[in-house]
Parts: C-alpha cells; structure tokens; sequence
C-alpha cells in the first residue's frame, strides 16, 4: 500500500456522501469501530501463524475476514442488515468468561454504533480499508501517522479538546518523568491514548529482552469515560504493539470514591491530560473529601493523582491558568500537594498550545511524592522566532523543547527559568501563577496588585494636572498684570 494519506482521505470522501455520517465525529466513530476489527483480524491471522494453540474469541461469521474480506461479497441492504441487526449486537453481548481477549472487544463494542446509512457505500469503505495490510510494518507505521492526523480532524466536533494533546507535549512530559522498566503507569484520562503510546515508545527505547516487552505489554493502565476515544485508544495501542490493550478501561475515573482506591492499585508514574475547563455531573464531589469538594474536573483529577501515586512516584501533567491562581478549595487543593509532593517544576506554555480547541493558557507540572515542597522552578516556554501564536498548521513541536532539555538537570536562572521558594508561596496564599521576573512584558498582572498601582498613577495625574493648572493660572495673571 503506496499512499495511506491518501486511502484515508478517499474514505473520508466517501462517508461525507453517506446521510448518517453527517460530521467528524460521526465519522470517527464509525472508522474506529471499522478500523478496530481490520486491525484485530490481521493481528489474529499473525497470532494464528505464531501460536499453534490460538482460538479465536469471535465466531467465525464475525470475523473480519470472512464478512468483510472479499470485495464482491456482502454489499446493499444485506450488509445493513448484517452489520445492525447481527455483527454489532452479538459483538456487544460477547460471552467474555475468563477470556481477556473476548473481554477486550466486548468493551469495545459496548456503545458502538453504525451511522451509515448506505451499505453501497459502507461497501466502498471497507474495500478501502481492505487496501492496508496491518502487519506490515511499513503501512502500519505510516497509518499510525495519518491515525494522528485523523485524532486532529475532530476539532469541528464540539468535545474535540478532550480528545487530542499535541504529540510534542505528550512527549516532552513523558521523557521527564522517565519512565523505567518494571515501574507500573497510569494515564486516568487517556482518551486516545497519547501519553501510553509515548510512553510504550519510551520504554522501548530501553529494553533489549523478549521478557522487557512482555514487561512492556502489562505496565500500564488506561482509563477513558467516554466510548469514542475509548475505542480510538484501543486501535491506536494495537497499532503500536500491544497485543492485548486489556489495561485500558471504559469508565470514567472520578466516579469512584477516593478511599476505594487500594494501595495495591497505587502506581509509579502518572502522565496525563485531564480534562480541564468543564464541570462533572451532579453527585461526583461526594466521592472526595469535604475540603476537597468541587465540580471542576481538573481539581478532582489532581486530588486523585495524590492519592494514587506511590510513595516516591511521579506525575507529570497538563493543568490549565485557572487551577495555579484560583482560591478557595482550589488553594486547599494547592496547600496538600505543596505539603505531600515536591512540586519541583511548572512549565509555563503560551497561548494557542491547544488551539483551535481552546484558547486556554496551559501549564506542564512535574512533581514527586512523599517529601514536601521546598522551591519551585519555573520555565516560561516562548513561542518559536517569528511566531505569535500556534494553528492546526503550525502547532508545537518537540523540537522546541530543546532548551528545556538541556536546562533540566543543570539549572540555572536564565531569561526563561526562575525559581519561588515555599515561604514566598505560602506567604501569598498558594498562588502559583508566577510570572517570570526577567520579561518585563509579564501580562495583565493580578487585579490586587494592579489597582493600588493605578491608584497611584490616578493620583500623580491628578497632582500634576492640578501644577499645570496653578502654573496658567500663574501665567495668565501675569500676562493681564502686564497688559494694564
């Protein structure tokens, strides 16, 4: 297969005909269910050829190859029916028992849906996706790359920013928090599963024995609310390797009481991109502690966060402008992380980092727990030379954290790096909104600071209005004096 680009790009085409699939993330889902189960089917037919002793979990009329495969077979109204009324139903209600694979498309299936209303044109689709073979390894690297374009395309659908953290951000984090072989991580938000794959990339980088990808395949948890970039998360593992993506739930983590969390559950490393800018349902606040209590997602998720890390664990993750200046629980919220954890550094993004799905200002935290907080470092991250903002055409690259990078272990103050210590944080309430001292371009400031400035300003304007008017007095008084 010479042009994944350009395979996708011609389904896409193909659907935008189709009635039911009236929008990206119509569009999304129904691709990933598809995608899924083409993906599945040739990792089965591998395993098949690998494993004398492998069974199949799906029936065989169930089985991609033997409904889908050939391109003269089901089509029209018979592959409507065959998809709505047999495929997805008994997908849905797969007997699962002890069988982790069965258990896994189960999951997957549990909120899927067919929106096409044209099983011509279903037809044209899945001769389309017949057209790549997943396990050669250079269409599937190349569709893994178009698969992330793809996660892009969603932002006309109105929750798209839930779904998609830019790959720079997701790797800068992951690289920092460093990940080792035989530690155990978490992403409590995963959506499609940016952060596990940078992850699984990072650790791979580090083994050298069959037993450290068997270590590899079995590290991590995922757990995502909502069904579409549940499933995306699942195909995007599968592209990259994992056999069996059982380790990523569908559920939605803040349901869970806080204390029902175990210490047996608790994990090494936490990257993650909590959702941020929204409320979660009634009720949910209830299943944390009374001070903690709000319905602000980003603040549950970092109360979590303590809670689940180990002691000498560390976090890394994206926060948004509000959380570091807010009061009230958001500064309780502040007070036990600065008392529990070492919040060691806090990397301040620019504008437009998340564009075009928010234009909220963003931060990366990094910290550690188990000993408290001494002093944090800032580094305020600048826009690339030339540029003003980022776009769907120009967004963050990895590249740009070079500076970062070679700051980390060796740091310094420098025009982007400054550091605050405990007792001027405490001191201001657990502001953490920092502004770098070394830019004398530091933004709209804080409102209790500001206005006594512009009081004063009023006041000297007012002083010297009032000279300037005693002066032409003056010299209108003399002028007349002269005149008579």
């Amino acid at each position: 297969m010479s042009n994944v680009s350009t395979l996708v790009k011609s389904i896409q085409n193909i659907m935008r005909k189709d009635a039911g699939t009236y929008g990206d993330a119509q569009r999304l889902e129904q691709l990933g269910w598809m995608f899924f189960l083409k993906i599945f089917d040739d990792r089965e037919k591998e395993l098949e050829l690998l494993r004398d002793d492998y069974s199949s979990p799906l029936a065989p009329e169930l089985r991609w190859c033997n409904w889908a495969a050939d391109e003269e077979g089901l089509t029209g109204e018979g592959l409507l029916d065959f998809v709505n009324n047999t495929l997805l139903p008994r997908l849905k209600n797969l007997a699962v028992g002890a069988d982790r694979v069965a258990a896994l498309v189960r999951t997957a299936f549990e909120d899927a849906n067919n929106y096409m209303k044209k099983g011509t044109l279903m037809r044209q689709v899945i001769n389309k996706i017949n057209g790549i073979d997943f396990n050669a390894s250079d269409d599937r690297h190349l569709f893994g790359d178009i698969y992330e374009k793809l996660l892009k395309d969603l932002q006309s659908a109105g929750n798209a920013g839930e779904f998609y953290t830019p790959r720079a951000v997701t790797q800068f984090i992951v690289e920092q928090v460093d990940p080792r072989l035989g530690e155990t991580v978490l992403d409590p938000a995963c959506g499609t599963g940016g952060f596990l794959v940078c992850t699984i990339e990072h650790l791979r980088r580090q083994a050298r024995t069959a037993e450290d990808e068997r270590t590899i395949q079995e590290c991590f948890t995922g757990i995502e609310k909502k069904h579409l970039p549940h499933i995306l998360c699942m195909t995007n593992l599968m592209l990259h390797g994992i056999d069996v993506p059982a380790g990523v739930r569908h559920d939605n983590t803040l349901a869970r009481p806080l204390r029902d969390w175990t210490r047996q559950e608790r994990v090494d490393v936490i990257v993650t991109n909590p959702p941020f800018g929204g409320m979660e349902e009634d009720g949910i606040e209830a299943n944390f502690p009374a001070e903690f209590r709000t319905r602000e997602t980003a603040d549950l998720f970092l109360v979590l966060l303590m809670k689940l890390l180990k002691p000498g664990g560390r976090a890394g993750l994206v926060l948004p402008d509000g959380t570091l200046f807010g009061e009230g629980v958001k500064t309780r919220i502040k007070e036990t992380l600065l008392t529990e954890c070492n919040l060691h550094t806090i990397v301040r993004l620019p504008n437009g980092v998340f564009n075009p799905y928010t234009g909220i200002r963003t931060n990366l935290l990094f910290f550690t727990k188990g000993q408290p907080t001494t002093e944090i470092w800032y580094y305020e991250h600048p826009y690339p030379p030339g540029a003003k903002s980022y776009n769907k055409t120009k967004p963050i690259r990895i590249e740009e954290f070079a500076p970062e990078r070679a700051w980390w272990h060796k740091r310094e103050e420098n025009a982007f790096a400054w550091r605050v210590d405990i007792e001027t944080i405490r001191a201001g309430g657990f502001n953490l909104d920092s502004k770098n001292p070394h830019n004398s371009d530091t933004g709209p400031g804080d409102v209790e600071q500001l206005l006594p400035e512009y009081e004063k300003l009023l006041s000297q304007i007012a002083a010297t209005r009032a000279k300037l008017k005693a002066e032409l007095h003056q010299a209108l008084t003399a002028t007349r004096g002269a005149g008579e």
